[in-house]
């Protein structure tokens, strides 16, 4: 995974989801030392043959350019620390990120729905599984949320901080979901 993609930087204080949060809840999901944070971060984690094999599906080129504005600055991995794989490999599975998934697994998924908002770290993730479904056949319906942020269908309809835009992405999975 690279934390550097556009949405990681440009939204990296945006509450709910702070990209120092998303590696270090990672870290504390998988029951490891969270001082591996910066490294991870920098992306001392990724073995150089998952960068070749994965970097087709997991790069900024890959993303539509409007994506790409509000001061994102591309930045190189950092080298390749084989310690921090050890202690963090569960990050680069399957299980973990379906992006990493075999094309043969991805060909066989059904429809889906893909939710994005703009002001959300994962919104590239998001974006690369879309345009990864999308190469690999799979019908996808795709949802961005151009105020949105992570969390946000929380406060929809009867909350005390509702967002329109929330009710409106409630509304589109619903429908997506009838549609089936």
């Amino acid at each position: 995974m690279d934390f550097n993609l556009p949405s990681y930087q440009q939204n990296s204080s945006v509450p709910i989801l702070f990209r120092e949060n998303v590696v270090y809840f990672g870290l504390k999901y998988f029951g490891k030392d969270p001082s591996l944070l910066g490294q991870v971060l920098k992306g001392s984690h990724v073995p150089d043959s998952m960068r070749l094999k994965y970097g087709k599906w997991v790069s900024p080129d890959n993303l539509p350019e409007r994506f790409k504005g509000r001061g994102y600055k591309q930045v190189p991995l950092a080298p390749y620390e084989p310690e921090v794989y050890r202690q963090f490999s569960e990050i680069s599975e399957a299980d973990f990120s379906c992006l990493f998934a075999e094309d043969t697994v991805i060909q066989k998924l059904p429809e889906t729905l893909i939710v994005s908002c703009e002001y959300d770290v994962v919104r590239d993730d998001a974006l690369l599984y879309k345009k990864r479904l999308e190469d690999n056949g799979v019908k996808v319906s795709w949802f961005h949320v151009e105020n949105g942020f992570h969390g946000m269908i929380n406060f929809f309809k009867g909350c005390i901080f509702a967002f329109p835009t929330a009710a409106e992405l409630t509304d589109s999975i619903v429908d997506f979901v009838k549609n089936l």
